[in-house]
């Protein structure tokens, strides 16, 4: 199957072809189960959602790294940034509907012009704040020194990308030299009171394999960061949470170009866990993207795939009845959330 894919190299836009490599070659063919046909064999179709505990707004794809893993294919030279009207509009909603946390990402979602200024907002609402930084921001200038003492004086809950403890595989995952601006970042947070014992300012962090991989169990691997870090570095964290590479986006693009796509997306089918299913982040979540259109999950932004409905798929038209009565948008990157012990935004999902 691998092989054949050279063949959708067309003109496709960049999102409809990765839709129709997924739906090709084994599952095409019948030889793989799609995630739909093992939903209905664990009678877990359709998929719907529980409630809506999460709001999480990608707030533009500008990045001052470009990371081999990322789904969104962030970068420096994306110019995809929310504005303060959908802002304002997301804050709104926030409002009215008493949401209780909110999910900031990107990109690195601190390049937003309008960042400071909308987490303030947010933190006037006593809610859980939650920023996805990729701690080598905090490095990249001055302008953005003053990140750790912001986040502690608006409470906010850092979670940041560390793909591992040395600098050779973070560096290979995110590019030369990240590793050292990360573990200086997080020596500041730590500075600030972030991760430490004592403190209720939370820090977390995020493994994602280097290639086509499973993450390692999530608990073992936790304890193995903590101690390398401190021991290495004196750097406390909270906790550690295991992210699958889900095959999208540059992902996908490393999985064809190795000839991995075929080998990993068995695994991840063969990997399949119904009782993961129970706890993916897309039952509790809604994203948002930079122009405002609402998605399922942050993985089905990517791929363009819009909520199940009609008249309220964008935050102009919130009705959050009709959201929670919706059924949910799957596909076959769904897999990398259910294999094994699951995979969401917050770790394992078992």
């Amino acid at each position: 199957m691998t092989k054949s894919l050279s063949s959708l190299n067309s003109p496709l836009s960049s999102t409809k072809r990765q839709l129709k490599i997924l739906n090709s070659g084994s599952f095409a063919d019948g030889d793989l189960e799609t995630f739909q046909q093992k939903l209905e064999k664990s009678n877990q179709f359709p998929l719907s959602p529980t409630d809506l505990e999460i709001f999480q707004i990608n707030v533009g794809y500008m990045c001052n790294q470009t990371c081999s893993h990322c789904h969104v294919d962030a970068g420096p030279d994306r110019k995809e940034i929310m504005s303060k009207e959908n802002l304002q509009l997301c804050l709104d909603i926030i409002k009215k509907h008493n949401l209780k946390t909110v999910d900031l990402t990107g990109g690195a979602p601190e390049m937003n012009p309008h960042f400071f200024w909308f987490v303030e907002e947010l933190g006037k609402l006593n809610i859980e704040i939650i920023v996805r930084s990729n701690l080598t921001i905090i490095e990249a200038n001055k302008k953005y020194h003053i990140l750790p003492e912001f986040f502690k004086q608006n409470k906010v809950r850092v979670i940041s990308s560390l793909p591992f403890y040395t600098s050779s595989r973070t560096d290979k995952q995110r590019g030369k030299g990240v590793f050292d601006k990360s573990i200086s970042a997080l020596q500041k947070l730590n500075a600030v009171g972030y991760g430490l014992p004592s403190s209720e300012l939370t820090l977390d962090l995020v493994y994602n394999p280097v290639g086509p991989f499973l993450p390692d169990d999530q608990a073992a691997l936790e304890a193995e960061y903590k101690k390398k870090l401190k021991q290495n570095f004196d750097i406390d964290f909270n906790s550690l949470f295991t992210i699958t590479n889900l095959p999208i986006s540059r992902f996908l693009d490393y999985l064809i170009a190795s000839e991995n796509y075929e080998d990993y997306m068995y695994k991840l089918v063969d990997a399949f866990n119904p009782s993961a299913v129970n706890g993916v982040m897309c039952k509790n979540t809604l994203s948002v993207d930079w122009q405002g259109n609402i998605y399922d999950c942050d993985f089905n932004q990517m791929l363009q795939l819009g909520v199940e409905s009609k008249t309220s798929n964008h935050i102009s038209n919130f009705y959050i009845t009709e959201l929670l009565s919706r059924n949910i948008v799957v596909n076959q990157h769904c897999f990398g959330c259910t294999a094994g012990a699951g995979s969401s935004c917050q770790g394992t999902t078992i």
